[in-house]
């Protein structure tokens, strides 16, 4: 290698993306901010998300956005119709808790999905949906391979209940998750039959990751599994419970790694204490807080971690993790509050996933659905939202493999493995129809409202701001002078005069009833927005 190539080479490894820092970011904090904060806590910005916190201090607005969505309703029967009635449950009433009769599991899952769809739809101003799908992804499950709705259900409210808490004690439930242990085979681990796959996947992928620090042995795959042995589910009361008798009460050795730690086997019921212990000696390793708080970073920043992110953002957090006994809010409180979250080469750098490229759409266009009285067409227009996020790759509840969906965790490509030659036009196909036709079922229709949602901005009439509006809600990016421009000139139909679009918006307002000045309006909005949403810019958050 000559002079100009090694100095060449240097400096290419010598410059970091960011060296800003985990500090606490100090104003201003404007609209491209909060919106910025928004985009990634949420799914998509609806413009009561931003009216609810203007005037907010930073503090006041993660005090808001980091809360909990109060327990929902659970999912209902939505799937009666003519070729088959559930004979335990009836239209509208949960099924949750009654049993299966062999010819409802399918629809029941469906059901599930649909819930949980809309439960991602209807999102107060917090974190909570968000965080729920982080750990869905995280401790990942399929439900087609569980196939029972009610286990699913189960596993599903406990990444719920504990989404802001605690990761530790979070760790310990998932374990004894009766959902976790079918779809793991924990409930086949037994003292004559041990079966390794929870106990490898809780060190590999749950909490200390495969990295180069994470040195466990494969003898520590077996000795965790020795210890998780005697654990059962019971399908009626979808719960687990431990059975001494088929618990491995030896001694469990563990290798340097662990600090050489010698689990003491114990018989009879004392023998579940040694779950307790196992969580400890995983906790007690560095590497379990780094880990998280990688995985949090991909996730909700960026997914390049370099040597200053590491330094500067990882390990910090990773600290304050563990100091706070592994409460999962500090850490997020911590992240979203820095200098490092504002600064300008994170936003607008993250692919949208299909979910939330699909679920915020709605949310930001405030797509009406049926009200949940009508329950047939509410599950199935939420379901329909789903299938599309679906058919981009994205099929919440079952992603592809214990791993979680690959754009998380696949080195290079990451985020970037969302959009290739098939999924990208279901992206632009799903945004032109829902700016025109939209979807019907049974006589309902979900579709954007162009002109309700142009008519909440400040001043639609003037097509220079309501572009600037648009923008500044629905892209997480500057746009060129240029393609302004171009809007414009949609607007004005080739017109050369801002007066055109001014003129027209006014003639509808002044009478609504009028046919064709509506239409006027509405093709024009229609076709702008079109081409924004297929505009590559609209694919980041």
């Amino acid at each position: 290698m000559d002079r100009r190539s090694f100095l060449s080479s240097k400096i290419r490894t010598s410059v970091f993306r960011t060296n800003a820092s985990l500090f606490p970011y100090s104003p201003p904090l404007g609209n491209s901010e909060i919106s910025h904060l928004l985009k990634r806590i949420l799914f998509g910005v609806k413009q009561s998300d931003l009216a609810k916190l203007k005037g907010k201090t930073l503090d006041e607005i993660l005090d808001l956005l980091l809360t909990e969505e109060p327990s929902p309703q659970a999912p209902v029967n939505n799937y009666n119709d003519t070729s088959y009635t559930d004979p335990n449950v009836q239209l509208g009433q949960s099924w949750v808790n009654a049993p299966l009769d062999g010819n409802n599991t399918s629809r029941r899952n469906a059901s599930l999905k649909s819930w949980w769809t809309g439960l991602m739809l209807n999102q107060s101003t917090c974190i909570h949906e968000k965080m729920v799908l982080f750990w869905h992804n995280h401790f990942a499950t399929e439900i087609l391979d569980i196939n029972d709705p009610r286990y699913s259900y189960k596993h599903h409210m406990l990444l719920r209940k504990l989404a802001l808490g605690n990761f530790k004690t979070m760790v310990k439930e998932i374990t004894l998750d009766p959902g976790m242990l079918k779809y793991l085979n924990g409930y086949l681990n037994n003292k004559t039959s041990p079966d390794e796959n929870y106990a490898r996947e809780l060190q590999e992928l749950f909490t200390l990751g495969k990295g180069p620090k994470s040195n466990y042995t494969e003898n520590d795959v077996k000795q965790a599994a020795r210890v998780l042995t005697g654990y059962t589910v019971n399908s009626t009361t979808i719960s687990s419970s431990f059975d001494p008798n088929k618990h491995d009460s030896g001694d469990k050795q563990f290798s340097a790694f662990y600090n050489n730690a010698i689990i003491k086997g114990k018989t009879g019921a004392s023998g579940a204490t040694e779950l307790d212990e196992l969580i400890n000696i995983i906790f007690q390793q560095t590497e379990t807080a780094l880990y998280i708080c990688r995985k949090l970073y991909r996730f909700f920043i960026y997914y390049e971690i370099d040597d200053a992110t590491e330094a500067n953002i990882i390990a910090p957090l990773a600290t304050i993790f563990r100091n706070s006994n592994y409460e999962i809010k500090p850490v997020l409180k911590a992240l979203f509050s820095s200098e490092h979250f504002f600064d300008p080469v994170n936003k607008a750098c993250l692919i949208k996933s299909p979910i939330d490229f699909c679920i915020g759409l709605s949310r930001e266009f405030n797509i009406i659905f049926p009200q949940s009285s009508d329950v047939v067409n509410h599950y199935f227009m939420h379901d329909y939202i789903r299938t599309q996020a679906s058919n981009m790759q994205q099929n919440v509840g079952d992603p592809p493999s214990v791993a979680g969906w690959p754009a998380y965790h696949q080195e290079p490509q990451y985020h970037e493995i969302w959009i290739n030659a098939d999924t990208l036009p279901r992206r632009n196909q799903f945004c032109d129809t829902m700016i025109s036709n939209g979807y019907t079922r049974n006589g309902k229709k979900i579709n954007i409202d162009i002109i309700s949602f142009v008519d909440n901005l400040p001043n639609p009439s003037d097509p220079n701001t309501l572009i600037d509006d648009s923008l500044s809600l629905i892209y997480a990016i500057e746009v060129s002078p240029e393609v302004k421009v171009f809007l414009k000139s949609i607007l004005l139909s080739g017109q050369l005069t801002d007066s055109y679009w001014t003129g027209a918006w006014n003639a509808y307002k002044s009478n609504v009833t009028v046919a064709a000045n509506r239409t006027i309006v509405l093709s024009r909005l229609q076709a702008m927005y079109k081409y924004l949403m297929n505009l590559p810019e609209y694919q980041l958050s």
